[in-house]
C-alpha cells in the first residue's frame, strides 16, 4: 500500500493552492484525498480480502464528498473547475 510522499503533497499544494505550503486550502485537501483514494483503490483491487483498507477507502471517499459539498456551497465556479481538473464526475 503506497502512501503519498511529502514531495507529492508539496506538488499538489503548489498546483492547487497558493504555494507549496498551502495544504489547508480546501482545493488542496480534495486533491490530496483524491490521490490517496486512487492509491487505495489500486490496493483494494489487488487485495480484495483487505477489509480494513477498504473501510479506510470508504471513509476517505466520504470525507472528500463532504469537502466537495462545502466547496460547492461556498464557491460554485471553483467547485466546477476543480472537479473538471481532477477528472471527477464523468
Amino acid at each position: 500500500m503506497s502512501t503519498i510522499t511529502k514531495e507529492r503533497t508539496v506538488e499538489l499544494a503548489a498546483e492547487y493552492g497558493a504555494n507549496g505550503e498551502d495544504t489547508g486550502n480546501t482545493k488542496v485537501q480534495i486533491a490530496i484525498l483524491t490521490e490517496r483514494i486512487v492509491n487505495l483503490t489500486e490496493h483494494a483491487k489487488a487485495n480484495p480480502k483487505d477489509h480494513h483498507s477498504t473501510r479506510g477507502l470508504l471513509m476517505l471517499v466520504g470525507k472528500r464528498r463532504r469537502l466537495l459539498n462545502y466547496m460547492m456551497s461556498r464557491d460554485l465556479e471553483g467547485y466546477r473547475a476543480l472537479i473538471k481538473q481532477l477528472g471527477l464526475r464523468r
